[in-house]
């Protein structure tokens, strides 16, 4: 009988059973990749992160319920959380080596600061398939090279649409990201990715590489505040550099056990 440790983290939030869970293993050598796909799809949390050491750095993959993603910003930040504050990494700051390449999370005070690479959405005309899968017109529809940003008119908007998933799993993008300006911060959104087996993520890290440039552009600012507005909510301070993206937030552990592995 082998077993796992396995730690589940509430990522950007402050407050326990907000944000977005993510379970985090940590690894002395990798799994197969089958076994590894098992869990995340036992654990049945939008994603299921993996970490094996590499000297004083750290390899990292992510499983959604159903299939390995190449990026994923808060099983990012729940990883960086379970090496500070639960595994006693001493370092300032962790890389974590990924298929989207190097990534970084340092500490700041109490928050933890996390380093993507950003995606400047190209704007692409509407169609009636968009339309019919959010039922409501767009203001603006822009594409990144995996996901569909689609702006409307106000918060209230995107608080209130009931998309119709079987028609955005038809749609030629792993999700669609809804946004406007926010009534209170700068711009607020929500991530439906149903053919990842989530109809909607708490909060998204990889949709704020997207949303950040996009409205640093409209907002002429390069520090904006954002909040993904799902039912469990995530806030996050997002920080445009060039070819990156800083996010800030919190994290708080929600459990930590093991997994048992005939």
């Amino acid at each position: 009988m082998k077993t796992l440790q396995i730690f589940q983290v509430d990522a950007f939030t402050s407050q326990l059973f907000k944000g977005n869970p993510a379970a985090v293993c940590p690894l002395e050598t990798w799994l197969p990749d089958d076994l590894m796909q098992k869990i995340a799809a036992e654990n049945n949390l939008s994603e299921t992160a993996f970490i094996v050491p590499r000297g004083n750095e750290f390899e990292l993959r992510w499983f959604t319920p159903v299939s390995e993603i190449p990026l994923c910003g808060h099983a990012t930040l729940a990883s960086a959380f379970v090496l500070f504050e639960c595994l006693g990494n001493k370092q300032n700051e962790i890389t974590f080596h990924s298929m989207s390449g190097a990534l970084m999370v340092r500490r700041e005070e109490s928050k933890f600061v996390l380093d993507l690479p950003s995606e400047m959405p190209n704007r692409i005309e509407s169609t009636t398939q968009i339309e019919h899968a959010l039922k409501i017109k767009p203001v603006e529809v822009h594409a990144g090279k995996r996901k569909l940003m689609v702006v409307l008119k106000n918060q209230s908007e995107v608080q209130t649409v009931a998309p119709d998933f079987k028609l955005i799993k038809e749609l030629p993008h792993e999700g669609v990201i809804i946004t406007s300006r926010g009534d209170t911060v700068d711009f607020v959104s929500r991530f439906f990715v149903p053919k990842m087996g989530i109809d909607e993520d708490p909060v998204t890290g990889s949709a704020h590489t997207l949303l950040t440039p996009y409205w640093s552009k409209q907002l002429n600012k390069t520090a904006l505040s954002a909040l993904q507005i799902s039912a469990r909510g995530g806030e996050l301070v997002c920080r445009l550099k060039n070819d990156r993206v800083d996010m800030v937030g919190h994290a708080k552990l929600y459990l930590k056990g093991e997994i048992f592995i005939s």
